[in-house]
């Protein structure tokens, strides 16, 4: 792969890193050394682990890889950023000392080439799947989280295996536009950021979506499954002229 010229910014997200999806932790690294090596700083905005359960679950192969190349990428000079998504929204910073990252809240405002650009997972503003609204509250919730890392990290990843077998089971009962971020969030995002750019993952429904009246653009990030058929994945990309584009996983602008 020839070496693409040096790039303002990428984001990525929605990897869910696992040990079971060997190939799709493989493009994560190959991603690192080979493309976001050459930008300026690299955004992750959520949902790159399957699931977390604690920065004292960084002890496992993966884990450690993970958080070793991603200090590698700070070392070299690109500033790296995280974001939580809904399956690893308890990265904290035991996970961000030994990654060498910075968290970032969610939502963000990023100002990259004189552009306001709000980052977000997208999970908050899928204000029409109530039942999940309501489940995201408790989980954010400061004391709900304190008691929930007081227990030992193997009653918790079963409780988290519980928690995703439900999620799946939810999820055949939903439609897609349900699960989809809603207009009234998204208008809410940009006004209260004074942003006409918006970057985020969560829906799995890579896409830019442009209002023709305001000129208001939001891009949607898309999954990383390189683990079964057909392969998916890709990034989006600021340039050194903070042009935004949409890439695939073989680079490819879309």
């Amino acid at each position: 792969m020839t070496s693409p010229a040096r790039t303002l910014a990428f984001f990525i997200s929605d990897l869910h890193l696992q040990e079971s999806h060997p190939r799709t932790a493989e493009a994560f690294f190959r991603f690192l050394a080979e493309r976001a090596v050459h930008a300026e700083a690299l955004y992750l905005l959520g949902d790159v682990f399957e699931y977390w359960a604690g920065d004292d679950d960084l002890d496992t192969p993966l884990h450690r890889r993970i958080a070793a190349a991603l200090r590698t990428l700070g070392e070299r000079g690109v500033a790296v950023y995280w974001m939580a998504g809904n399956r690893d929204f308890l990265v904290g910073p035991g996970f961000a000392e030994a990654a060498g990252l910075t968290l970032l809240p969610d939502p963000h405002v990023a100002v990259i080439k004189g552009q306001r650009v709000l980052l977000a997972h997208g999970d908050a503003q899928c204000t029409g799947d109530e039942r999940y609204m309501a489940f995201r509250a408790q989980v954010r919730d400061p004391a709900w989280q304190r008691q929930f890392l007081a227990m030992p990290l193997a009653q918790r990843k079963a409780i988290i295996a519980g928690l995703r077998e439900g999620s799946r089971a939810a999820h055949t009962e939903k439609s897609v536009e349900t699960m989809d971020v809603t207009p009234d969030a998204i208008a809410a995002l940009h006004d209260n950021a004074g942003a006409d750019v918006i970057i985020h993952g969560h829906t799995h429904r890579p896409a830019l979506h442009l209002d023709a009246a305001t000129g208001r653009r939001r891009y949607v990030l898309p999954d990383w499954e390189l683990d079964a058929e057909p392969a998916r994945g890709g990034w989006i990309a600021i340039d050194a002229n903070g042009r935004i584009t949409r890439h695939a996983l073989d680079g490819a602008a879309l």
